[in-house]
């Protein structure tokens, strides 16, 4: 008889089982864990595993992680049985390989989602509050851990909603320069891959890159991370460590959630960039450097710093661009687009074929306020072509997302298709926006939608090139819009 993981109690700790025979990853995986009050049992093959399900700690057990190189057996095939046993329990598989194939075939098998290692405590921790807390019980609007890597140019970044399109305008400027960059929005609207490609289009594109997730590293170690640091500059310190500030001089710093910076260290990047000198922690002296920095926020760092809560120098340092990334919820319109261009990518990958997708479905997606963004939209559809069995997602492709929605009328889907399409006619106030704010919209998304080629923009606009221009100048428009 299958259980379905036991109800959550805020005074108990919650169980996960770890299947692997590795005892120094299972230690660090119990203590990380252990963290956030999980507590963790270890079984070492598969045979033991399935004995512990019948255990009295096995049935209380809220998820389990599995080492893909479990031994006695091949993980896929261990996944569907303990799916099996208990269908309701949450499976995140442990792997080496980025390979989406190995993620197919894992999820075909009944994983919910699955991690590569070296797995960071956050991200850890991250999908295990995915799988199992009760307020976001659908498998299917989760977001996985593990994503198709992104593209790294401006062509990828899909959509013709004019906040959207002014944000990359924006960003196209600010990549030819050498200022700090800020991106703001919220979290799955595509800040890291905005700040890639920035780099990869900017005259630094050939010199260092590093990504640095504020998040994700101990607080105490952030310090070091970015300024660097000497032998015996702190406990366990034994051996000199070349900052990210260092390592990327002459080249580009990317600091993913900055507003997560400790004050410290806030403190000390807002001096180093003030001075071009940076000093590892135990130097007596530092080092000059150039580098360019390109942070992302989920929250405005202004407001912040308006709060006494980040500090305001670093703040005003960061943001010589500003860049606001709309949510999703913003630009409907675009998610046909979106859909379509992730489906051909998903398509690209091992063990999936490239699907179609219907209008029902289309509509369906339209209808929800998708809370993770662009992220979520690109799980979501992930999920749908590894289950699909045809060669069409159709609205039935997504069943927890219909009954979250209901059914739609075909005035309602038709008009969740063709709504937000990037032209707004009214003022908060219910008056009609001015006529040359009208046409500067519809010139920006008809740049957007032919990828700036200026000849077809006109022809379709049926206007000509030098009226076009004409109208780009009077109106104030830049053409990278």
């Amino acid at each position: 008889m299958s259980q379905d993981p036991r109800p959550e109690d805020a005074n108990t700790p919650r169980i996960v089982m770890l299947i692997d025979d590795e005892p120094a990853q299972s230690r660090l995986i119990s203590a990380i864990a252990a963290r956030e009050g999980w507590r963790t049992v270890v079984a070492s093959d598969a045979e033991t595993a399935i004995a512990m399900l019948g255990t009295r700690e096995g049935m209380q057990l809220s998820a389990i992680l599995l080492d893909q190189w479990v031994p006695g057996d091949d993980a896929c095939a261990l996944i569907a049985e303990l799916k099996e046993r208990r269908p309701a329990l949450p499976i995140l598989m442990l792997t080496t390989s980025a390979s989406p194939l190995l993620a197919v075939e894992a999820m075909r098998a009944g994983a919910s989602d699955y991690l590569v290692k070296p797995v960071s405590p956050d991200r850890l921790m991250e999908a295990l509050r995915a799988v199992t807390t009760r307020e976001t019980p659908r498998d299917e609007l989760a977001p996985l851990t593990e994503k198709m890597s992104a593209s790294l140019d401006f062509e990828a970044m899909i959509g013709t909603a004019p906040k959207f399109r002014t944000a990359l305008a924006q960003a196209a400027k600010a990549a030819r320069g050498h200022a700090h960059s800020l991106i703001e929005g919220e979290s799955g609207t595509g800040k890291e891959m905005l700040m890639r490609a920035m780099h990869a289009a900017s005259p630094r594109a050939k010199d260092p890159l590093r990504i640095i997730n504020v998040a994700s590293i101990p607080p105490n170690s952030v310090e070091s991370v970015l300024f660097g640091h000497e032998p015996n500059a702190f406990p366990g310190a034994f051996d000199r460590q070349i900052g990210a500030m260092q390592h990327c001089d002459g080249g580009t710093l990317v600091l993913d959630e900055a507003d997560r910076l400790n004050d410290c260290v806030q403190q000390r990047l807002a001096e180093a960039l003030e001075t071009g000198i940076v000093r590892p922690v135990g130097a007596a002296h530092g080092f000059r450097v150039d580098v360019r920095i390109l942070s992302a926020s989920n929250v405005a760092l202004s407001k912040l710093a308006e709060n006494g809560l980040f500090d305001a120098e670093l703040a005003r340092r960061l943001s010589a661009t500003r860049i606001a990334l709309p949510p999703l919820r913003e630009r409907t319109g675009d998610i046909p687009a979106l859909t379509r261009h992730f489906l051909q990518r998903i398509g690209e990958q091992p063990g999936l074929t490239h699907l179609s997708i219907s209008d029902s479905a289309l509509a369906l997606l339209a209808a929800f306020d998708w809370p993770g963004n662009v992220r979520q939209l690109q799980s979501v559809l992930f999920r749908a072509a590894v289950y699909c069995e045809s060669d069409t997602l159709t609205a039935e492709s997504f069943p927890q997302l219909s009954e979250m929605i209901g059914e739609l009328e075909p005035s309602t889907a038709t008009s969740h298709l063709h709504e937000g399409v990037g032209i707004m006619l009214y003022t908060e106030d219910g008056n009609l926006r001015p006529l040359e704010e009208i046409e500067a919209d519809v010139i920006r998304l008809a740049i957007g939608h032919y990828r700036g080629r200026m000849t077809e923009v006109a022809r379709r606009l049926g206007i000509g090139r030098s009226t076009l221009y004409r109208k780009l100048s009077d109106l104030g428009i830049d053409n990278a819009a």
